[in-house]
């Protein structure tokens, strides 16, 4: 008769003292893959290659006077600092390779330092009224993560505080995530400060403003979007799309006119 007690003996005859270990002896889970940072330094390229393709399309006023500077401190000092501290091996999400998961997180970062000008002109700030109040610090692995913490604070001539969650699509689906929605919610109670999140579809080339802290539990909007794991979404929904990449941004308070 076969019994629990012969698959521990049989484990252990193996060489392995407990289940996990088996799994991950079979899997190869246990085997750590170096970095291909030849791979990262195509994927660096590519970065550029972005930038440069966008900038070329944008207005005039909100294009980069210096280009390989801007790429240079948001593209190969992250990079390299991110390296000097052992954080790209670390990087994992559901089994993707860490020079994926760094594409993927740098991608949104220098998109989001790329349009910070644009940010300016749309709500009528310096630049350096707009603070980077994220939680990603490239010195430590335990901090940098994704938290629901929106990217940006704009803070505004009048007073005004903004929140701004900077999202970039890439293959035409626009979503907001359901734990985004819910901080927003959240900060809009405790502080009374707006988070709007705008999403850059770079695939379409088209902008969303969405102010998500006003967003009902029963717009219609809410999908579960199977691709992401069967995740509650709210969709974004064409209506919500007012800027043309290739135009002027346009103006908050012309956007979210009473």
């Amino acid at each position: 008769m076969i019994t629990s007690e012969y698959f521990r003996e049989y484990r252990n005859k193996l060489g392995f003292s407990n289940q996990a270990k088996t799994k991950s002896f079979f899997s190869a889970r246990d085997i750590v893959p170096t970095i291909d940072y030849n791979y990262i330094d195509s994927l660096n390229a590519r970065l550029t290659e972005i930038v440069k393709k966008i900038d070329e399309l944008v207005s005039i006023e909100i294009q980069l006077h210096h280009f390989e500077s801007f790429c240079n401190e948001n593209i190969t000092k992250v990079f390299k600092t991110l390296r000097a501290n052992e954080i790209i091996p670390k990087l994992n999400n559901q089994g993707r390779r860490p020079e994926e998961v760094y594409f993927s997180w740098m991608r949104g970062f220098v998109i989001a330092k790329y349009f910070s000008t644009a940010l300016g002109k749309i709500f009528s700030v310096d630049t350096e009224d707009i603070d980077f109040i994220g939680d990603d610090d490239f010195n430590n692995i335990e901090a940098f993560r994704r938290t629901p913490k929106a990217d940006l604070q704009i803070n505004r001539r009048n007073g005004e505080r903004i929140r701004i969650e900077v999202q970039s699509g890439f293959q035409g689906i626009n979503d907001i995530k359901q734990h985004k929605v819910l901080e927003a919610g959240k900060i809009k109670l405790e502080e009374n400060t707006s988070t709007i999140v705008i999403h850059f579809d770079l695939f379409n080339g088209q902008v969303a403003f969405v102010q998500i802290d006003e967003i009902e539990d029963n717009n219609v909007n809410w999908i579960t979007r199977q691709q992401m794991e069967g995740q509650t979404v709210f969709n974004i929904d064409q209506n919500y799309f007012r800027w043309k990449l290739t135009e002027k941004p346009p103006l908050y308070d012309e956007l979210f006119a009473e």
